[in-house]
């Protein structure tokens, strides 16, 4: 697995690798993480996976990270 990228955006770290002709986009914040996976004949070039990190995708990533948070939450109460 060879590491494309790793960053900190607005407290996410995010980190790019490449794999078995795949790119893996992992988001981690605190104990939850997202991860996708996209192809990499789908990218032209690594510097177009730029656009993950950015604009309404990762904004929507963040929301999700907002979700995920709650309900984690949530069952830990329950515990």
């Amino acid at each position: 697995m060879r590491v494309v990228k790793e960053l900190v955006q607005e407290e996410v770290r995010i980190s790019i690798f490449s794999w078995n002709n795949k790119y893996i986009i992992k988001f981690e914040l605190g104990p939850m993480e997202q991860t996708f996976k996209l192809s990499e004949t789908e990218v032209l070039e690594e510097l177009d996976l730029e656009i993950f990190l950015t604009g309404e995708f990762f904004d929507k990533v963040k929301n999700r990270f907002d979700e995920m948070g709650k309900t984690f939450r949530s069952q830990l109460e329950n515990l």
